[in-house]
């Protein structure tokens, strides 16, 4: 009797027209990256560094938000998800959907209108020092652990797929990053940003178009992908455990995007260096349409992976080890006769990347400078803030290349990790800015509490997961193929095609019972248990320990005061009372002007603050050196909301 053997396929690799792709897409990012460094002298302010001076526009800054956490995971897991679970995968559209209503409505005009550089400074100025910091450190932590992965994953997955070197591509896309995040600043991680995500865009559109031609075309797409259960949007099952349902998506979905969208460091950091508000909204509106295309291209991509693969799937018969290594080895079988066109999408999957490292090593930056480095030492002047800034860009570039280097100790489990570290630090973050913006009567007992029990409840159910991993029939694994693979025939070495021998399936080991219920939630509950505990957690001890009165909190802090009425003006005893002040000590009344909101809360600790009017406080810093002596500043400077919002919520001086 004859014996066949499972055929395997000349491994195929990336040639030189697809390297010089790809180095065209590095060599244009470090472009851009020179051309913001060296344009008008290059940023002069730390302002400028963070924020590009707060002079964006709104199509860029939508794009670069698209851009910022579409990684290369995301690329290469996307269709592989849509592969095995069906096009309802889209429906995470919805969720993102969501999450930029309330963005744009309820988290944006907070931090829009208080100014800030840091997303922390909010903490602190609404609860205390220490709360910052806690935030502060965990964000720089997680986010470093991330963007490690982020930059390691994808080299590992190709590597394994096509050869390509990892170590060259690891230093390269993370030297090259590093390097124009560091020169160019917030600029140039915008604008690189909106250039790689064009080349994300294109990536996917040349691979739908060819995996098309190869199928037959649209109807026959469809119609394979609806007989195989590939079109499936009607999954209302309430089981939490159900991977992707449309309650994962609405519920679970939203929460995880409000987390990283609503208060991200990352993010929050882009729109609030858009001209105007209503700038922002539009960025926000400009970065769903752009996110809802990415995951749509994805999702269609891996249907047509599905219309290719059906009768073979590239993982049952050995020819991939991990359900991410379909697209490079679905790219390189059907570009095997257009040379450069690999290279495309090798240069899609590290466009992503290079903008989710670059905005991640920025908004370290941004975090560092306001919430440790101004604060301990407040007389440095600008231009050494400036230096700082970069120099704390290349230190952290270098950090997580090392931390890149260090994930290849965790071998397979990479991809995992990464979403392990997302989950642990967005939904109780999350929770502790809805406690602090929403709800007033929480206090730092309160906010602290919530924070600690929702990160302990979150690390316990994601470790869990990752330990136990649920069962493909639980989380609603559709089933693929191998009922006519390429075989070899062992007597005359012919190739035949038919089913591959059925394997032996291994023995699972015993599992505790709280494996087949905590721990087999979908992971996109995760962030929504962090949130939800850390709300709960934090309101009951907030009453338990004496909850905080709202006159005793900031105005302008909760976004219950944007919705008051404009008022006319400030009291006229205030101002009496302030001139009376002012006239008793004999100071020039040129010197009285109104403090940013990034050191409102720095000027409240000086001794100083022994005056009369307690709104009155007196500043150290250079510009009141400069003067001549200290200058007194007047607590009351965030305004009501009008029409006119976005002059009135800047510094003004004073008129007294």
């Amino acid at each position: 009797m004859e014996e066949q053997n499972l055929f395997e396929p000349e491994k195929l690799t990336f040639g030189l027209w697809d390297y010089l792709v790809f180095a065209l897409m590095l060599f244009i990012s470090t472009g851009i990256g020179l051309f913001y460094a060296l344009r008008k002298g290059g940023q002069k302010s730390a302002e400028e560094f963070f924020t590009g001076g707060r002079q964006m526009s709104a199509v860029p800054v939508g794009l670069s938000l698209a851009a910022s956490f579409m990684s290369a995971i995301q690329v290469l897991g996307v269709p592989a998800e849509a592969y095995r679970y069906g096009a309802k995968f889209v429906q995470m559209c919805i969720g993102q959907a969501l999450n930029s209503l309330l963005t744009a409505y309820f988290f944006l005009p907070v931090f829009y209108r208080l100014k800030l550089t840091s997303t922390y400074e909010y903490l602190e100025m609404r609860f205390s020092r220490i709360v910052r910091l806690f935030g502060t450190i965990q964000y720089v932590l997680a986010t470093m652990l991330y963007t490690g992965i982020v930059i390691y994953a994808p080299a590992l997955i190709i590597n394994q797929v096509t050869g390509l070197d990892i170590w060259a591509s690891l230093f390269s896309t993370g030297a090259i990053c590093t390097f124009y995040t560091t020169v160019g600043g917030m600029k140039a991680v915008i604008w690189t940003d909106v250039f790689q995500v064009l080349v994300m865009m294109s990536g996917f559109f040349a691979i739908v178009v060819r995996g098309l031609v190869l199928v037959g075309g649209v109807g026959t797409a469809l119609e394979i992908t609806q007989n195989n259960s590939r079109i499936n949007f009607g999954d209302f099952d309430l089981d939490p455990r159900r991977r992707y349902t449309f309650w994962t998506f609405v519920l679970g979905g939203t929460m995880l995007w409000l987390s990283m969208y609503g208060i991200n460091q990352a993010q929050v950091q882009r729109y609030v260096a858009c001209r105007t508000e209503r700038e922002a909204r539009l960025a926000i509106l400009v970065n769903q349409s752009a996110l809802c295309y990415i995951i749509g291209s994805a999702v269609v991509c891996g249907l047509v992976m599905f219309a290719l693969y059906r009768n073979c799937d590239p993982l049952l018969a050995g020819y991939v080890s991990a359900p991410d290594q379909y697209m490079p080895f679905m790219v390189l079988e059907i570009f095997e006769q257009y040379p450069g066109v690999p290279g495309l999408f090798l240069a899609c999957a590290y466009s992503g990347t290079l903008s989710t490292a670059s905005t991640s090593i920025n908004a370290m930056a941004a975090v560092t400078v306001e919430d440790l480095i101004k604060p301990n030492w407040p007389s440095l002047t600008q231009k050494e803030i400036t230096l700082i800034s970069k120099g704390l860009s290349l230190l952290y570039g270098t950090l997580c290349i090392t931390v890149a280097a260090l994930s290849s100790l965790l071998g397979g489990g990479v991809l995992q990790g990464s979403f392990t570290v997302m989950g642990v630090m967005s939904g109780p973050l999350l929770g502790a800015f809805i406690l602090g913006i929403f709800i007033p009567p929480t206090n730092t007992p309160g906010v602290f509490s919530g924070l600690a029990a929702g990160l302990a409840l979150t690390l316990w159910v994601s470790i869990g997961g990752s330990i136990y991993p649920p069962s493909n029939e639980m989380m609603g694994v559709l089933p693929t193929h191998t009922n006519f693979c390429p075989q070899r025939n062992t007597t005359n070495g012919s190739i035949i095609w038919g089913p591959l021998p059925t394997k032996i399936q291994t023995v699972s080991l015993e599992r505790p019972a709280i494996a087949d219920d905590f721990y087999a939630l979908s992971y996109l509950y995760y962030g929504a248990i962090g949130t939800v505990t850390t709300v709960v957690v934090g309101v009951l001890i907030s009453y338990l320990t004496g909850p905080t009165k709202r006159h005793e909190i900031a105005h302008g802090l909760l976004w219950w005061d944007l919705m008051e009425p404009e008022a006319p003006g400030p009291p006229e005893d205030k101002n009496n009372a302030l001139e009376e002040k002012i006239n008793s000590d004999g100071a020039d009344s040129s010197s009285y002007r109104k403090p940013s909101a990034a050191s409102m809360f720095l000027l409240t600790s000086e001794k100083e603050l022994d005056v009369i009017n307690p709104l009155v406080v007196k500043d150290k810093s250079e510009s009141a050196v400069a003067n001549g002596g200290p200058q007194e500043w007047d607590m009351d400077w965030i305004s009501r909301p009008t029409q006119k919002d976005v002059n009135l919520h800047l510094p003004k001086e004073s008129n007294i």
